[in-house]
């Protein structure tokens, strides 16, 4: 699922004005998240704290702008900019771990 969201995100740039590797904060991937299965990016994705894991979604997944974001959720633009960082570096710190 993860996948093809990815997919659909870079074939509609147009539509997605999100760059994947910014979003994902990977511009070089390495070989474990190369080697993660769909149902393990899920997992990583669905451990994150409910706040982190919303944000992070519909930035990087659905495409959304933070403008849009926070009018969505009633929030601020800065919380979901910290919100998304902070999901980034659990994400990270996963992968990391995994990676050891």
């Amino acid at each position: 699922m993860v996948n093809e969201a990815l997919m659909s995100i870079r074939k509609n740039k147009d539509r997605f004005p999100v760059d994947i590797d910014v979003a994902f904060d990977i511009a070089h991937p390495d070989e474990t998240l190369m080697q993660l299965g769909l149902q393990e990016m899920e997992d990583l994705i669905a451990s994150l704290p409910k706040g982190y894991r919303t944000i992070f979604n519909l930035y990087a997944i659905e495409g959304y702008s933070h403008a849009e974001i926070a009018l969505l959720l009633d929030i601020s633009e800065g919380t979901s900019k910290s919100q998304l960082s902070r999901a980034r570096a659990q994400l990270q710190n996963q992968l990391t771990a995994l990676h050891r």
